[in-house]
């Protein structure tokens, strides 16, 4: 069949914290959004897990950029290589012809023309010919399994790297939603300034993602409790070297400055929102999925403030990618839900 099948169908979750494909229903690369770049000539040196490792490591011949920003293409060009890399890295062995590519990209709800125009245009130079768009809120409704066509609301809250996106949901249209820029990313350099503030200690981008990763926590008081996480930094007075054990609570309080602007968006959509519909979100109750879902005990925040139910969709971090991929698989019955 491959000696024959013209084209190559790829969903991709194109997020700022990570990029992946879903090829054949398999989620064929999942890798960081990040490449390393040679500063004189401008070549490809690495992408993704590669250029991770290089992050914040690299010498001045070489520097590392995250092309994608809240939730958007801040480099063209780095974006354009890290799509070319990481399609080569799904691999059309097989084909007698280099396939023709049909592509499903997800979007944030709240992207301009002019983004959704740069993803587009980033797709199509890195070999898309057929190119299609779902925005993030529906695809991590799809990705969730909930029945995006139904006469009902459901409401999803997706926090990715760069942008957290809450929408309700009904007859396959976004009723209501907010974007609002306050999601992984904010999450570690909160960490870092916290530190840095209260211990003195300089740490960088990738130590506060692990304490993030570790330790992350929305509520000062977990069933279960992590383990403490040791880290080591320069003094910031004497630059020797200081090691400090942090525990969960002090993440929960670095995190609450933003997780109380979570939580206004996610009242100004309740706000908003038709009331034979908030009745539905009652019963449903709300579904979690991105990377924040896994901060420990945010959905029990969350229906403390509110006092409607939250659930965590099954492995948050792939749910959007799933449900792109589900867009793709059923792009005919679907076609209304692409722009």
């Amino acid at each position: 069949m491959g000696l024959f099948s013209l084209t190559q169908e790829l969903a991709i979750d194109l997020g700022t914290a990570n990029t992946l494909i879903i090829h054949n229903g398999r989620v064929v690369v999942d890798e960081p959004s990040i490449v390393a770049i040679d500063s004189h000539s401008g070549k490809l040196v690495a992408i993704g897990e590669r250029a991770r490792a290089m992050h914040e490591k690299t010498n001045p011949n070489i520097k590392t950029i995250r092309p994608l920003k809240d939730g958007v293409i801040a480099d063209f060009t780095a974006t354009e290589l890290m799509l070319r890399g990481m399609i080569k890295k799904v691999k059309s062995s097989g084909h007698l012809f280099s396939p023709s590519i049909k592509m499903v990209i997800c979007i944030p709800s709240g992207s301009t023309n002019v983004e959704i125009r740069a993803v587009r245009d980033s797709a199509e130079h890195a070999g898309g010919r057929e190119v299609y768009m779902i925005y993030e809120p529906m695809a991590a409704a799809l990705g969730a399994g909930l029945d995006v066509e139904a006469p009902e609301g459901n409401m999803v809250i997706d926090i990715g790297g760069g942008t957290s996106e809450i929408a309700c949901i009904s007859l396959g249209g976004i009723v209501c939603s907010e974007s609002v820029t306050v999601a992984g990313d904010v999450f570690t350099s909160d960490i870092q300034n916290y530190v840095r503030q209260q211990h003195n200690v300089r740490i960088g981008e990738r130590t506060a993602e692990a304490i993030k990763c570790a330790i992350g926590a929305a509520i000062p008081k977990l069933e279960e409790e992590p383990e403490d996480f040791t880290v080591t930094g320069p003094n910031m007075l004497t630059a020797l070297p200081q090691s400090v054990t942090l525990n969960y609570n002090e993440i929960a309080y670095a995190l609450e400055k933003s997780l109380i602007k979570l939580d206004a968006a996610l009242m100004k959509v309740l706000e908003t929102m038709p009331p034979e519909l908030y009745a539905d979100i009652v019963k449903n109750g709300i579904y979690l999925a991105g990377g924040g879902a896994l901060i420990k005990g945010l959905d029990r925040r969350l229906t403390e403030k509110t006092g409607l139910p939250f659930h965590i969709a099954e492995d948050p971090l792939r749910a959007i990618a799933r449900g792109t991929g589900i867009a793709l698989k059923n792009i005919d019955r679907f076609s209304f839900l692409m722009k």
